[in-house]
This record gives structure tokens, sequence and C-alpha cells, in this order.
């Protein structure tokens, strides 16, 4: 090994470490590549850890039984209905505490953390009660056949009745990020997956006092690592562990910025609402083929995860580098930061997509052994992994129109892409055509691809250098 190679690795090393810890906080100067790795590596790991739990926790359900597995598929596609309530809010959370933060006003980014958290409580509640009352109506109205419900219907009641665990998890962190805490973010989330991952089979499978509740024990876990991680976030708020810290006094209504933070979700969450509705369609035509087909695509969508995360991470990390360099008054960093952050996650993706097209049946079989299951799985991993470079440019520039604020392009982008294109496409090459889940498949790599098109079209365009939240 040369000296020029052991130089990089330890720097790599010295840089990583760095990252993890969170020591370094101010992305406004210095080298962009830096500051894309120092808040990217906590990120990726923060996504990296909710993508392996995701993982794990569908090869535990897949030994329950296809139903099992069938219901966590439908629960989750209503699930992230509540996921884009959680997501839009936290754009706009990290939006608006990325601009205070770079503008060097760390009071008033205090301020918006405490009101975001105000608006996700309230949210989650009102969520939670429907999803207590009415679960078999949920997976019903799904296409859940009736075993099916009957077996799974506690899952689906303790994973949305309980969603204020997601939303705060999920909203908190955004804080956290836009502050430029990454790594309490990342660490947050390791808190959160490693207790799920050890109480997963503890209550699927039963354990000593503990009784065996099969798929129902999957969300009693999940729930369960998400409130310890939840009550870590808020000691870290109030204790001062992060650049933000929450006293007393900040625990009032405050209308001006919470109108403000209304204002900015209101098109994140039209937006990932216009998506994530979307893919609940989606699942809804997959379940006309029955549920070998639904469980072999829900089992695809767990293992895509496990890349995307970390896509998500890069693309966290542009939006947070937007809403700061934008503060500082710095649009062409800013600008800058978008487009060696997006290079950075195509190399990722490409990469990843060549694994998938090339063992997509091995990588489905280790979660399910039947035939049918592994076909199905295996071809919505290929022709959707077909799209991964266009995904990752999308995503990001998608990202960086949030981190500014102006949420409302996205949502016009989304609109158009998945309601106008992707649903129709999907619905007339699977039921009409005949094509199947094939059809199904085929709409979303367009879709994304297109999404992709369109936001390199808009962004180039700059208006959103000027956007002031």
């Amino acid at each position: 090994m040369t000296d020029f190679s052991k130089s990089s690795i330890k720097k790599f090393i010295h840089y990583f470490k760095i990252a993890i810890t969170g020591k370094e906080e101010d992305f406004t100067t210095g080298s962009i590549r830096k500051a894309i790795f120092m808040l990217s590596i906590p990120m990726i790991l923060e996504m990296l850890m909710e993508s392996t739990f995701a993982l794990v926790d569908m090869i535990f359900v897949s030994q329950v039984s296809t139903n099992a597995i069938a219901t966590v598929v439908l629960t989750e596609s209503v699930i992230t209905l509540v996921y884009a309530l959680a997501i839009g809010l936290s754009m706009a959370a990290t939006a608006v505490v990325a601009r205070r933060t770079g503008e060097k006003d760390m009071e008033g980014a205090s301020k918006t953390a405490v009101q975001a958290i105000f608006l996700g409580t309230i949210i989650a509640t009102v969520i939670g009660i429907f999803g207590i009352i009415y679960p078999k109506e949920i997976l019903g109205l799904m296409g859940g056949e009736p075993d099916l419900i009957e077996e799974g219907y506690r899952y689906t009641q303790i994973m949305i009745g309980g969603n204020i665990t997601v939303v705060l998890l999920f909203l908190i962190n955004a804080i956290f990020r836009g502050a430029g805490n990454a790594s309490i973010a990342m660490w947050t989330l390791v808190l959160s997956n490693g207790i799920n991952i050890i109480l997963d089979p503890m209550f699927i499978f039963g354990f000593g006092p503990i009784p065996a509740y099969g798929v129902e024990g999957a969300a009693i876990a999940t729930n369960i690592g998400r409130g310890v991680a939840v009550i870590g976030q808020l000691v870290v708020l109030f204790m001062g562990g992060s650049r933000i810290k929450v006293g007393l006094k900040d625990l009032v209504f405050r209308g001006k910025i919470m109108w403000g933070l209304i204002k900015v979700s209101l098109g994140g969450i039209s937006q990932f609402i216009i998506g994530t509705s979307s893919w609940v369609i989606l699942t809804r035509i997959i379940s006309e083929f029955g549920s070998d087909v639904l469980a072999g695509y829900g089992i695809s969508i767990r293992v895509m995860m496990f890349t995307m995360m970390p896509a998500w991470g890069m693309s966290n990390a542009a939006a947070t580098l937007v809403g700061q360099n934008l503060g500082a008054g710095q649009p062409d960093r800013a600008e800058k930061s978008v487009w060696t952050t997006a290079k950075y996650n195509a190399i990722f993706m490409v990469s990843i997509s060549v694994i998938y097209l090339l063992f997509a049946k091995t990588i489905v079989g280790w979660f399910k052994g039947d035939i049918a299951v592994v076909e199905a799985g295996a071809l919505s991993l290929q022709v959707i992994a077909a799209g991964y470079v266009f995904y990752a440019y999308g995503m990001v520039l998608t990202q960086s129109f949030n981190g500014a604020g102006n949420t409302k392009v996205p949502t016009v982008i989304n609109f158009f892409c998945f309601w106008l294109f992707q649903i129709p496409v999907a619905y007339v090459a699977a039921l009409v055509l005949g094509w199947g889940p094939l059809g199904v498949y085929l709409a979303i790599t367009l879709s994304e691809t297109l999404i992709a098109a369109v936001s390199w079209y808009w962004f180039k365009k700059g208006k959103w250098k000027t956007f002031k939240v």
C-alpha cells in the first residue's frame, strides 16, 4: 500500500469519526465535499438503521405466514399516509430550522422546533384514534381477504394507533438535521432500531413470560423501540445536547411561527400524500393478482428501501446544505452542493442497481422460499431498479427545493407525475392491457424517470434561490 493510500484511509477514518460524533456543525464555509461527507455519513447510517430493521422485521414476519407478510404490506401502504404527514412536517422543520441556523438565530430555531412538535402531536393523536377504532375496516378497504383481516387486524390497530411514535421520531430528527446535528438523529435511530431488533423475535415468537403474539408482536416491538427513542430525543432537546436547546419558556403556542410552519409543511404534506396515496393505489392494483404476488412485491419494496434510505440520507444532506447556505446568503454554494451530492448519489445507486439486476431471485429468496413469491418479488426488484440512476438525481433535486422551503414545486411535479401519469399507466398496463404486475412496475420506473427530468428543468431555472421562509 502506498503512502498516499495510507494517508487517504487515515483521513477518511478521521473525518468519519468527526461525522458520527457531530463535532463539526457549520456547513456554510469550507470544502463542499467535506460538508456533504460530514452530513451524509450520519444520515446514511441513520437511514441504513431504519431499512435494516425493516428487512429484519420482514424476515421474522415471513416465518409466521404469507398472510402476515401481506398484512404488513397492506398496513404499511396505509401508514405511508401517516409518514407523508410526518415527512411533510419534517421538511418544514428542516427548512426553517436550517434557515435560522444559517442566520445564526438559534433562539428562533428552538422556537420553531417546539411549534413543529406541537403540530405533530395534534395530527398523530387524531390519526391514532381512527387506527384504534377501525383496523378491520382499513384492511378491508385495502382489499384484504377475511382470513387475512382476522389474523392481522391487531397489527394494523397497534401500528396506526401508536403512530405518534413514528411522527415524533421523524420530526425531531428533522429538527436535529436542520441544525446540523445529523449525528444525534443517527444515534436516536440506533437506539430505536436496536431495541426493535431485540424485541421483535421475543414478541413475535414468544420468550419466557412473553406469549407469542405473531404478526401483532412486530407492531408491539416497533412502538416500544420508537417510543423509547422519542423519550431520548426529548431529553437531548431539553438538556442541551444539541445546538438547539428547548426550555420551559419555549413551551407556548406561537401563532406566527406555527403558521409559517403550516404554510411550508402544507406543500410538503401534499407532496408526500400525493406520492404515498399513489403507492396505496398501486398496492391495491397489485392485490388483484393474489397474496403471493403481493407478498413478493412487499419483500422487493423492503429490499429496495435498504438502498433507497442511504440515498435519501444524501438527499437530506443536500436539503440541509441548501437551507443553511441560503440562510447565510450563499445561493451559489447551495447550488454547487446540490449538483455534487446528486453526482455521488448517482454513483451509489447505479452500483446497487447492477446487484439487483443480477441477483434479484437470490435476494428475494432469502425472505421467502415459495417459488411464486420469489418470481413476483424478483420481477419487481429488477424492473424498478433499472431506473435507479434517475431516482438518484430526482430525489436530490426535489429535496433541495424542500430544503429551500419551496415545497410547492415538488408538490406540483408529484401531482402530474404520480396522479396524472403513474396511476393511469399502471392501471391500463396491468388490468386493461393484461400485462399484470409488470405493468405496475414499469409505471413506477417511468414515473420516477419523469420526475427526475422535470425536477432538473425547474432547478436550473433558479427561482428557489430567492425563496423566503
